[in-house]
């Protein structure tokens, strides 16, 4: 279904729960994931995030995308599975991956479900893929999974040819 690629693990330690505030953690795994598959940031198409709804998290992973992926942060489509499924501690991160394997496969990045008011604290111009599917062509797909004393996972897929 697709190629893995790239994988990425860091351990940041910052709180039990919460993440670095400019969420280094998120930047870290993103960056060893992106050298682990040797491509470049503007090779990908489309982000999986973490994505619990909490303003910490969010916050700190989009400041970690924007960080790494510069200006190519606005040609990605961004969504998070967990606004769909909930958390599924565990199992959230196999769940995901899937998630970012079915955006390759079939051209179509889901939605990030339920949103209703704008965070003033996100970059409005990172397309977050707001309520609807978006299709879009996605050669290369990144998947997050963060957790609670600062794990962090992350998981690059190509388009299988």
């Amino acid at each position: 279904y697709a190629e893995l690629v790239g994988t990425g693990m860091t351990a940041d330690a910052h709180h039990i729960t919460a993440p670095h505030p400019e969420g280094l953690g998120a930047l870290n795994v993103m960056r060893e994931a992106l050298l682990d598959a040797n491509i470049n940031v503007e090779d990908v198409d489309h982000i999986n995030m973490h994505g619990t709804s909490t303003p910490l998290g969010d916050i700190a992973e989009s400041k970690a995308i924007q960080k790494l992926f510069g200006e190519h942060a606005y040609n990605i489509q961004i969504n998070s599975t967990k606004s769909m499924t909930g958390h599924l501690l565990g199992g959230a991160g196999i769940i995901e991956a899937i998630s970012a394997i079915g955006a390759i496969n079939n051209s179509i990045v889901p939605p990030t479900i339920n949103h209703f008011t704008d965070d003033e604290n996100l970059d409005p111009k990172i397309d977050y893929t707001f309520n609807k599917a978006k299709e879009k062509n996605v050669e290369y797909a990144l998947s997050n999974t963060f957790g609670f004393g600062g794990h962090n996972a992350c998981v690059i897929f190509k388009k299988y040819k």
